[in-house]
């Protein structure tokens, strides 16, 4: 059974092993994964996951576009 949910340290160690504290900074900016929340756990779904990946493209590709 593929995964459909991914905690936060499954996304962080997918994403480049980017820290825990980096996640929850761009959570708090606003700039994190949509969360859901499964009892006492957070997860990402791997829907959520793909969408801020793309988000996170799409805002390198009109960074760099502008330099």
């Amino acid at each position: 059974m593929n995964k459909q949910s991914l905690t936060i340290a499954d996304f962080c160690a997918g994403h480049g092993n980017i820290s825990r504290s980096f996640f929850h900074k761009l959570v708090n900016e606003g700039k994190g994964p949509r969360l859901m929340k499964i009892g006492r756990r957070t997860m990402i779904s791997i829907e959520a996951a793909a969408e801020w990946r793309a988000k996170m493209e799409a805002q390198t590709e009109q960074t760099v576009a502008g330099v």
